[in-house]
């Protein structure tokens, strides 16, 4: 088992499960790194915190290899407790993969895939010094299943679970006290898919705001059932945390039917927009 205590690190915590993540982790005892673009969000979220726990933030653009550098840096020195690392940040892109173009995809690649590899490795030798520590790469669904209209998103995400998967075996085998967990969650309640950014060559906005409907309408798990989610899964040394009944039912479908599960996972998800 590891821990909660300590430390923690989180990426994107304004907003989201970063946020419940540390409101979470802050009740359980944890000083708090927080980093992401949004420096009102982090002061508002600091606010609630309250003054019980020790706090730092950071501006960080995890799209940036130099920002997490600095981030690390700042945050281990900051908390020398360090043992936990949430590379949580992500961004989505709307459309097919001929209505994005190489700038956008590389955009959310630098973000959703470089973001956690560069978080990865930029704490990975102040965590190899702790008697024990977790890194979480916070993945999606759709890094185990890819659905039409997220090429993109999917190929990230995907990215993110081959990457963490083989870096937790490779410290597995020297015998290093540093664990990895990649999260896999289904629809949260976050405001993911209306800040997201839409295909240059999507000229349909009817479509956006559909896409965005369903996907709210469908996202029945909270940041915060999600945040306890995880928490339970570091707890446990869980290398894959399944967040939410839906995703739990796509993980079991694509076990099953891995290369023909579109067609009925397509007709059930149409249901559930419809509320049925």
């Amino acid at each position: 088992m590891t821990a909660i205590r300590g430390a923690a690190a989180i990426t994107g915590a304004a907003s989201g499960i970063g946020r419940a993540l540390a409101i979470e982790l802050a009740r359980r005892g944890c000083d708090l790194a927080l980093a992401d673009r949004d420096e009102a969000g982090l002061k508002s979220l600091t606010a609630e915190l309250g003054t019980s726990r020790k706090i730092s933030l950071h501006r960080v653009d995890v799209g940036e290899a130099s920002d997490i550098a600095r981030f690390a840096s700042e945050a281990t020195m900051a908390h020398s407790s360090l043992g936990i690392v949430v590379n949580n940040a992500g961004v989505a892109l709307l459309g097919t993969f001929e209505e994005i173009d190489q700038a956008q995809m590389e955009w959310l690649f630098d973000i959703n895939f470089w973001g956690v590899v560069h978080g990865t490795r930029a704490f990975l030798p102040h965590l190899k010094t702790r008697p024990e520590a977790h890194i979480v790469n916070v993945s999606s669904i759709f890094g185990i299943i890819a659905p039409p209209g997220q090429s993109a998103y999917a190929a990230a995400k995907f990215a993110v679970r081959g990457f963490s998967e083989s870096v937790r075996h490779e410290l597995a085998v020297a015998g290093s006290p540093v664990k990895v967990s990649v999260v896999h969650p289904g629809g949260i309640a976050t405001s993911i898919a209306r800040n997201s950014r839409t295909g240059v060559g999507v000229t349909d906005n009817a479509r956006r705001s559909q896409l965005i409907e369903r996907f709210e309408t469908a996202a029945k798990t909270t940041p915060k059932d999600a945040a306890l989610r995880i928490i339970k899964g570091i707890e446990k040394n869980e290398p894959r945390i399944l967040i939410g009944n839906d995703a739990r039912f796509m993980d079991l479908l694509q076990r099953f039917r891995p290369g023909t599960y579109w067609a009925p996972l397509q007709r059930r998800l149409e249901k559930m927009a419809k509320g049925t």
